[in-house]
């Protein structure tokens, strides 16, 4: 009878055991957490090319036992912590040798971008926005899907689409060599010769948001790891800017699926169509019945379309993307000024002498362009838009555009 006890009682045990490991291992991982809004550009690859075979190995038990000293805290509304960047280990190794850091002209840029996002973020520029004081566990997954992860080299990309994304993508496939050439057989070296239309195809990047499947209740940890020891970087650029590129490069020419999820939404909400819609991009631009800037605007500004989803990712804020407050970028690039921060990234980096940013036509839309395409937008659209990609403007530092600061002043002059 004893005997029986005894082993009832241990089964009894060995059931909570059981149940409390398996909440253990999903903890933080909250189920698969499937976007609600899945990129159109998420295709597989084209017959011809195949993704180099990568294997994530489980952490190790060194990486294990190190996770508990490991912490990462965004930027806090009270403290913050000096983050041990590249240039200021540089710095403190020059200091102890009886010298003073001398910082280059590019070096000083960077930590006035730097200390602006601890400003805006802290909330000592009084503008507050959704996620400001979260912190970084509170993100879900799904929500991380742009921070692409190179363990070789130990960088974190954050990409922002229509910001050079496209050739940042082709060099963080090159350094980890998820893509191999059908001419070569091997993976590709040269970032100008990765075909752009590939480098966008999800499964050749390892991103933050694919940490639950590989590492389940670790994966707050070891992004915690490589948040602290990696180095962490961007590209921004104006917003209205960004705007106008993504409207010019998605509508202003035939594209079957961004004309089928947004286009013909447009046209049926504020295009005073009467009939029935062309059912594809060719039919509707041979017609000439296309989504205008103002609709798109308008489409921004629409409540329904923040209820339907997420932005695309074209035209998300990019404080949503990469998640500023909470990680701190070593380094923050700005496409105008392209040309200069990829070099002096590069060799932040450690890898310029691997390879160079591609060179080649780019985006050219240009700042001086606003006021024209915002010429149609009334001001209370203006103002109201403004005030959507606000925390980007401030965040990054980017000025107030004209055509709406003029607007804004006069007004504000004549409010009592």
């Amino acid at each position: 009878m004893a005997t029986w006890r005894g082993l009832r009682v241990a089964f009894v045990l060995g059931s909570l055991f059981m149940v409390m490991l398996i909440i253990a291992y999903w903890d933080d991982v909250s189920g698969p957490n499937i976007h609600p809004f899945q990129d159109l550009k998420h295709k597989s690859l084209p017959s011809g090319w195949r993704a180099q075979s990568t294997t994530v190995s489980p952490p190790s038990l060194s990486t294990v036992q190190v996770q508990a000293s490991a912490s990462f805290t965004g930027y806090s509304t009270t403290e913050f912590i000096p983050e041990q960047t590249p240039e200021k280990l540089a710095g403190e190794e020059q200091i102890k040798k009886g010298g003073e850091k001398r910082w280059t002209a590019e070096e000083r840029e960077q930590e006035a971008r730097k200390q602006r996002i601890i400003d805006v973020c802290s909330g000592k520029e009084g503008l507050e926005f959704p996620g400001r004081t979260r912190a970084f566990e509170q993100i879900p997954f799904r929500e991380l899907d742009h921070l692409i992860v190179d363990d070789t080299h130990q960088i974190i990309y954050c990409y922002v689409p229509k910001v050079a994304c496209t050739n940042w993508k082709r060099i963080m496939v090159v350094l980890s060599q998820s893509l191999i050439s059908p001419i070569t057989g091997k993976p590709y070296t040269d970032p100008q010769s990765v075909p752009a239309d590939l480098v966008h195809n999800s499964s050749l990047h390892f991103t933050f948001a694919k940490f639950w499947r590989h590492y389940g209740s670790l994966s707050r940890h070891l992004m915690a790891l490589k948040l602290q020891h990696y180095t962490k970087f961007l590209f921004v650029r104006d917003p209205f800017v960004r705007l106008i590129s993504a409207f010019r490069n998605k509508f202003e020419r035939p594209n079957e699926d961004f004309y089928r999820q947004f286009g013909s939404v447009m046209l049926r909400r504020y295009g005073n169509v009467t009939g029935s819609l062309a059912e594809t991009a060719a039919e509707a631009f041979a017609a000439g019945i296309t989504p205008t800037f103002h609709q798109f605007i308008t489409y921004l500004l629409d409540p329904e379309t923040e209820r339907e989803s997420i932005f695309n990712e074209h035209w998300r804020q990019v404080y949503r993307l990469c998640h500023p407050c909470q990680v701190k970028y070593d380094f923050i690039g700005r496409l105008e000024d392209l040309e200069t921060d990829s070099e002096q990234l590069l060799k932040l980096l450690k890898v310029d002498h691997l390879l160079r940013f591609p060179s080649g036509p780019r985006n050219r839309t240009a700042a001086s362009w606003e006021r024209d395409w915002f010429a149609e937008i009334p001001i209370t659209e203006r103002r109201e838009l403004y005030r959507l990609y606000e925390p980007d403007f401030e965040l990054f530092s980017y000025p107030i555009p004209d055509s709406v600061l003029h607007q804004l002043q006069t007004t504000s002059s004549q409010t009592p």
